[in-house]
């Protein structure tokens, strides 16, 4: 028996018990050390709740304010602080004056003595706080008692004993050391039953003999030179040793994957997934033959039976079979150069592919040559002889090629040289022997020299062509292959060439439409914001590489020195997206111009946008009869145009539809005069707003649904930004992509607008460093803003009394602001306006009516009053005796206008600081009878 329990203590199942059991004591230890200050400091804090809430209820109590002014507040105030203390369970409450001295406390021979460190409660803080001191260690909170003038006349202190909340933890310390040895318990014997199940699976065996069984296994396993494979009923594959892994190029984690994930031809997969039984069957495994055997496993302890299949490398007898190989290899590099040539749409890297797909299986150097404009993504020209083009790609098995580098201008100036002659004849050309190429030799005798010395000595060249158009020219080399180019080579190489010239005609189409919806799309961007002082600004737009969206961003100047900053993005791409953009931008700067709220403007939008797209999705003809039902128009023979079920072409679908559905926006309007900005969002994301402190917040914003969408109103908020801040406003592009989620890129976002000390653009320049994906499948517009204040001696205003004899006050106040501005010169025009504006105000308007004054880069009068009707410019007749007010103020102002406010209207009024042309009345008019004149 002795000898029985020191072996299962020797065991791994021993080794494993002793290491739970030693965990599981650990744990538990934490844990229950844990709960004792868990519970220490939930009872510390339940005290100090406790004592501010019964300090703050006994502070606010009706009379006590004058219970504290009274000639005895301790006569009057200890009965009611102690049946406070014993109702509440405190220890003491204690009613002091402002220098601390008691009124009130649980014990009598501290009244009149004075409390130490309640300066906090003099100046008006209520708080809390562990006091260690005399008389006694307390969690305590002071409050400050205030008369109804809100003037703190005296103290209220209370709380609890640190020696009371510590004899509350200790009795909880029974159920802790019940609940830890009740855990210890439990984890002893789960640990126990688990080595004991891993006793009997390894069947005593110690860490030596296991060692010893697996590296027996693992040398016998892996020395054959025989592939094998266990496959479980599940279809994973559960072991493969080291030759398995070469003959099918098994990746490292191949175990525990499915067979149809680990990377196979699909025959080889379907032979492995089959679960069929085989006997020497000859497999095509890739470049290799393998003679294949699969077996099932028996069931071992209940266990679904899986297979096991071993494999034998059976190339070398294939040799007879040369000529075959060959072509089976040209097809499988055919294969592969259709799945690798034209994974991306651009031009140089789909030249790239090609010359990489043929090295070294085809060739030994491969060079591509394209023309000028199919770089560029133009149409080539289709007629002419081509005597240049440029190096766009060249690939070899070295890098110390004597071929001329990417980049440079490649000559076919002598005709009977290959490139030239496949040039001409339209089809590949082969010079088997560079040796004895003269037309080669002699376009460069220099050059052709160094490549023979290197020992270049075949080549195929073949003209890339697609639609009857010649792209360029690939070249094929030979010279560490002893073999030259053969006719049967020279017709892969033209099929070669053939795949490779469709896939960059298809990429220098899509360069050539990039570049248009590029340009489309920086032609409808601002190029110019404008000039106004409410914010200092910085801005980027980068186009997706795949192609350009719908990202835009603005600027627009609004009266009252305000500014309003949009971004929006239209999901897709293209000339669509960027033209659809270019609309949305227009529409947001005419609604602009009215002056609405940032939630109008977007409801306005979505409706404009909801009227385009049923206007562009068909609507009702003339005739009144439906036209976007989707059936098709009669001809002339009565039969409709397209076959039932046929699919109407992509191009003429988006010919006649073209709908806006799917765009987001963000409009913030910002005021510098009052340090306030308002905004609305369409389904976009929020702006950032850094602090002046660095500290980076991203505002809550109610998530409005996307423009075109319709059905729901929009929501504004409205938050004060701190002077010195700074906005930054962003589409989704710069923070969200495929391999980082919205939230980790707001992070990151959060990081990199937290380092202060930068301008605008240094700041944007930071920003798409730290956020820009190597290959954006978006685009990204960002719009950085610090906001400004409008100094207080730039502003002035004035209450303007509803009565007649106010409107000469005004007038002459505004006249005396400006000879203090120094704006003598607009005296006449300002004080017409505001004569003008102030009595109709006060004879149509209602209250109250005011008057204000901004000096900005131009001067602005604006006049508010609390009526919302709004007046309309127009020609008084010669027998009217008003109506010409309005039409005053229009000839004398640059810009006028009416906006809506909450409360009424602002009528406000533009004039340049340069007094510019002003209109010169026919005579001195008198201004106190232009009070008399309507609108």
């Amino acid at each position: 028996m002795s000898a029985r329990l020191s072996r299962g203590a020797h065991s791994v199942a021993g080794q494993v018990f002793a290491l739970q059991a030693m965990i599981v004591v650990l744990l538990i230890t934490a844990a229950a050390l844990a709960l004792v200050f868990q519970a220490r400091y939930d009872s510390q804090r339940d005290a100090r709740n406790r004592s501010l809430a019964a300090a703050e209820a006994f502070a606010h109590a009706p009379g006590l304010p004058e219970a504290l002014l009274s000639p005895d507040p301790t006569a009057a105030l200890q009965p009611l602080a102690e049946a406070a203390r014993r109702a509440s369970g405190l220890d003491f409450i204690a009613v002091m004056d402002l220098r601390g001295v008691r009124y009130t406390d649980s014990r009598p021979e501290l009244i009149g003595k004075r409390a130490s460190d309640i300066s906090r409660a003099v100046a008006g803080e209520s708080f809390t706080q562990v006091f260690k001191g005399q008389p006694s260690d307390a969690v305590r909170a002071v409050v400050p008692v205030r008369n109804a003038d809100g003037d703190v006349i005296g103290l209220v202190a209370t709380g609890i004993e640190v020696e009371n909340v510590t004899h509350a933890v200790e009795g909880q310390l029974p159920l802790l050391v019940g609940a830890t040895a009740t855990g210890l318990l439990l984890g002893t014997a789960g640990s126990a039953l688990v080595s004991r199940r891993l006793l009997r699976q390894t069947r005593g065996l110690g860490a030596a003999e296991m060692t010893r069984m697996n590296e027996h296994h693992e040398a016998v396993l892996h020395a054959v030179r025989e592939g094998v494979l266990i496959i479980g009923n599940d279809q994973r594959l559960i072991l493969a040793n080291d030759e398995a892994r070469r003959l099918l190029d098994l990746p490292q984690d191949a175990e525990e994957r499915g067979v149809g994930d680990l990377g196979l031809d699909p025959r080889t997969t379907e032979l492995l997934a089959s679960g069929r039984v085989v006997t020497d069957h000859v497999h095509l495994a890739g470049d290799r033959l393998l003679a294949v055997n699969v077996r099932p496993t028996m069931a071992y302890a209940g266990r679904p039976a899986g297979r096991v299949v071993t494999l034998r490398d059976s190339t070398e007898l294939a040799s007879v079979s040369g000529r075959a190989e060959v072509a089976r290899s040209r097809l499988q590099l055919l294969y592969d150069a259709g799945v690798r040539i034209g994974t991306t749409l651009d031009v140089a890297r789909t030249a790239e592919e090609l010359s990489e797909v043929a090295v070294p299986r085809f060739a030994d150097f491969v060079t591509v040559e394209l023309l000028e404009p199919v770089l560029r993504g133009d149409e080539p020209s289709g007629t002419g002889a081509y005597t240049e083009m440029r190096r766009a790609a060249i690939t070899g098995i070295r890098t110390d090629s004597p071929l001329q580098p990417v980049g440079d201008l490649i000559r076919f100036e002598v005709p009977t040289a290959p490139m030239a002659a496949a040039l001409d004849a339209g089809h590949a050309v082969l010079a088997a022997d560079l040796n004895a190429a003269m037309g080669w030799r002699a376009q460069d005798s220099q050059g052709t020299r160094v490549a023979l010395e290197y020992g270049l000595h075949s080549l195929i060249s073949v003209p890339l062509q697609a639609r009857g158009v010649v792209l360029g020219m690939a070249n094929f080399w030979r010279a560490d292959t002893p073999e030259p180019f053969d006719g049967e080579d020279l017709s892969f190489a033209e099929e070669l060439g053939a795949r490779a010239a469709v896939s960059i005609d298809n990429a220098r189409r899509f360069t050539r439409e990039h570049a248009m919806a590029v340009t489309l799309q920086r032609s409808l961007l601002p190029r110019v914001l404008p000039d106004q002082s409410a914010v200092e600004v910085a801005y980027r737009y980068l186009p997706a590489t795949a192609g350009v969206g719908g990202d835009w961003f603005d600027v627009i100047q609004l009266p009252g020195a305000r500014v309003a900053l949009v971004v929006g993005d239209v999901v897709g791409h293209g000339v669509h997206a960027a033209a659809t953009m270019g609309r949305l931008r227009t529409a947001v700067h005419n609604f602009s111009t009215l002056d609405l709220p940032p939630d109008e403007l977007l409801g306005h939008l979505d409706e404009l946008i909801n009227r385009i797209d049923q206007d562009e999705a068909g609507g009702w003809r003339a005739d009144g009869a439906p036209n976007g039902d989707g059936n098709a128009h009669a001809n002339g023979d009565g039969h409709g145009s397209g076959a039932v079920g046929e699919d109407p072409e992509p191009g003429a679908a988006a010919g006649r539809t073209s709908a806006v559905t799917g765009a987001t926006c963000l409009y913030a309007v910002y005021d510098p005069v009052s340090g306030r900005c308002r905004m609305a969002s369409a389904g976009h994301p929020g702006p950032a707003l850094i602090r002046p402190d660095g500290r980076v917040e991203f505002p809550e914003l109610p998530a409005g649904i996307p423009l075109g969408v319709g059905g729901m109103p929009f929501e504004a908020v409205d938050f004060e930004v701190p002077e010195g801040s700074r906005l930054v406003l962003f589409t989704d592009g710069l923070v969200e992509d495929r391999d980082r989620d919205f939230d980790a890129g707001l992070r990151l976002l959060a990081d990199t607008l937290s380092r202060p000390g930068r301008s605008p653009d240094q700041a944007a320049s930071d920003v798409l460093d730290a956020m820009l994906f190597p290959v954006p499948s978006d685009d990204i517009a960002l719009l950085i803003a610090d906001t400004r204040r409008l100094e207080a001696d730039r502003i002035a205003e004035w209450e303007v009394p509803g009565e007649p004899s106010a409107v000469s006050r005004v007038r002459n106040a505004g006249s005396a602001q400006l000879v203090e501005w120094g704006l003598e010169h607009l005296a006449f025009p300002v004080e017409l306006i505001l004569s003008e504006l102030v009595t109709n105000a006060i004879r149509y308007g209602s209250a109250p009516v005011r008057v204000r004054l901004l000096r900005d880069r131009s001067l602005i009068c604006e006049v508010s009053d609390g009526s919302s009707t709004s007046p309309h410019l127009r020609y008084a007749a010669t027998t009217d005796e008003g109506g010409r007010g309005l039409f005053l103020v229009a000839q004398y102002a640059e810009r006028w206008g009416t906006r809506y406010t909450d409360r009424g209207k602002v009528i406000w009024a533009q004039l340049p600081l340069t007094g510019g042309a002003e209109p010169q009345p026919p005579a001195p008019l008198d201004l106190d009878a232009l009070e008399d004149m309507a609108w």
